[in-house]
């Protein structure tokens, strides 16, 4: 199989550097996945979990033409408990089965065993008696890097090991992001000194796209950032969170971009999969135009 990184590449090659989003809202869905799944099984967290799939998979349908990167947020899965993970297993082997990237944005982060059974989770799998059973089967995951390189290390070897990839945050795009990724330490904010570990975990893992397995999430929302760690981190893949509904543009996101036109995938998720209202009967309609124009966008 080809590394993580060129399968994004040419992922992002065929059909733009466009990620949909898959974050599931009960109150958004449209209302007649609603009252179909509340109908069969009554209201509770079943009948959710089923809607968030049926909606969930009719999105990976509409989008495909358009995007070749998609990423569910597992906390609107787990919100819905046992049945809301399956809805979300289940999505992601749609979404393997269409040939697209899948990213879990899951953010883990922990140390030890507890990190190793994380990545294991999201990517090969479960060990039972000499089997190995997988769990989400993700291309990648997002990982949050706070507790140091011990922590992020059997996240690194997972992802090696069955030709996976990790995003890493570095610089997000969420208003209180500053509080401590601004700060400054040795001359430099911390965002930095993350932005260079991310490139020194990376360099090892470049395949024939000059781009690596371990990537680095910054936000839309910085766009004098996105400059400033491209330079930094040339070789990385950028997740690019904040483009549409969060307010970037596709005028922002244009310096995370290499010159070869890799190197960067900019993802939208309301934007893209709630651009209706529930009662809506051309929801899907306008899924599709929305897909459309944001890979218009990103492209041109």
């Amino acid at each position: 199989m080809p590394s993580f990184s060129d399968r994004l590449a040419a992922a992002v090659r065929a059909k733009g550097p466009l990620c949909v989003g898959i974050d599931p809202r009960w109150e958004a869905l449209p209302r007649a996945i609603r009252e179909r799944h509340r109908a069969v099984l009554g209201a509770d967290y079943q009948s959710a979990a089923w809607a968030f799939a049926e909606f969930g998979q009719r999105v990976l349908e509409l989008v495909a033409p358009y995007c070749g990167i998609v990423k569910p947020q597992a906390a609107f899965f787990e919100l819905f408990g046992p049945p809301g993970m399956v809805a979300l297993q289940t999505l992601l082997a749609r979404a393997r089965r269409m040939n697209l990237v899948t990213i879990l944005d899951a953010k883990r982060g922990d140390i030890a065993s507890t990190a190793t059974a994380y990545a294991d989770a999201a990517f090969t799998g479960c060990a039972i008696d000499g089997s190995t059973l997988p769990v989400w089967d993700a291309d990648a995951l997002t990982i949050n890097p706070y507790l140091g390189r011990d922590a992020v290390e059997p996240f690194l070897t997972a992802a090696k090991k069955g030709d996976r990839g990790v995003f890493v945050l570095v610089r997000t795009s969420n208003p209180g992001a500053g509080l401590f990724q601004d700060l400054v330490c040795n001359g430099k904010p911390v965002y930095r000194h993350v932005a260079e570990e991310v490139a020194r975990w990376n360099a090892p893992t470049r395949g024939e796209s000059g781009l690596g397995d371990v990537g680095a999430v910054v936000g839309a929302t910085h766009p004098r950032e996105l400059v400033e760690l491209r330079a930094a981190m040339p070789d990385v893949w950028l997740l690019v969170p904040g483009y549409g509904a969060q307010g970037g543009t596709a005028a922002d996101v244009k310096a995370a971009y290499r010159p070869d036109g890799l190197g960067a995938i900019v993802n939208s998720s309301r934007g893209v999969t709630f651009p209706f209202q529930p009662d809506d009967r051309d929801w899907e309609a306008q899924i599709v135009a929305a897909a459309q124009k944001a890979q218009a966008e990103l492209r041109a």
